[in-house]
């Protein structure tokens, strides 16, 4: 181990990663430089997800929504990689307007040289609906919201009081993988970590399913427990899961921030 790497914040600590494979890359990375052993244990997997005949129809009204809300990066990205296979000019998104939860989810967007139009410092699904309600009057406003299989109807149903138009377009798919057979899982069991950080209430939620393949041995480190922000410190106390601590915004730099303070 070289000087620079032993006297970095997080040498000689084990930093669990519950994120899907595809999307750890940016934590490793930013865990890695500062010196963490990190271990990737992909509590979930997403992928795209959707009924054609769904994303047919609201293609072809597409120019008729006021609003498209995105709630999550993957939606965003898969939606796009489908709007950019039918067509050929962005100009076919015509005079929409696009919210948007959470930084992840506004990068993804603004890489494809788009304005978004509202987003909340608060990464909740409530606090943007609660902005939309507060903007305007959203009064038999056409709006679409692209969401996953797993995701709460909170926002859709907030829309929905304030008499807006609401379609739903589940764009992609989040499952559980089955970690038993995994050597990652298996070094998890015997030596432990000094902290796991969960970025989603799906991932909480298949660590919690997957309690005996991921049960701890007697001479392993038990972890602190980290969260990413408010939505998934909810879902892990539902779960009885402990929340170690939390970062306060809602993206990889606070979360990072936040551990090296526990830590």
């Amino acid at each position: 181990m070289s000087k620079a790497t032993a006297s970095a914040p997080l040498s000689g600590r084990r930093i669990v990663v519950t994120r899907p494979r595809e999307q750890a890359a940016d934590w490793r990375q930013k865990l890695e430089a500062l010196g963490a052993e990190v271990i990737e244990l992909p509590l979930i997997q997403v992928t795209k997800h959707y009924d054609k005949s769904t994303l047919v129809e609201v293609f072809a009204e597409l120019g008729q929504y006021e609003w498209i809300v995105f709630t999550s990066a993957n939606g965003a990205r898969f939606f796009f990689e489908e709007f950019h296979r039918a067509f050929d000019d962005i100009r076919a998104m015509g005079l929409l307007r696009i919210a948007a939860v959470g930084e992840a989810t506004a990068d993804v967007i603004r890489r494809l040289h788009l304005r978004v139009d509202l987003q909340p410092a608060k990464a909740t699904a409530e606090e943007l609906a609660r902005m939309m309600i507060e903007r305007e009057s959203i009064d038999s406003a056409k709006i679409l919201v692209v969401t996953g299989n797993l995701n709460r109807d909170t926002l859709v149903d907030r829309l929905h009081e304030a008499r807006a138009i609401v379609d739903r377009l589940p764009i992609y798919r989040t499952e559980e993988n089955d970690l038993a057979g995994n050597p990652v899982a298996g070094s998890f069991r015997e030596r432990g970590a000094d902290a796991i950080l969960f970025a989603s209430p799906s991932a909480a939620q298949s660590f919690f399913d997957q309690a005996a393949a991921l049960k701890l041995g007697p001479k392993a480190k038990r972890p602190l427990a980290g969260s990413i922000g408010g939505t998934t410190t909810a879902a892990m106390k539902q779960l009885g899961l402990p929340v170690d601590f939390e970062a306060e915004e809602a993206n990889l730099d606070s979360f990072v921030q936040a551990l090296l303070r526990k830590l």
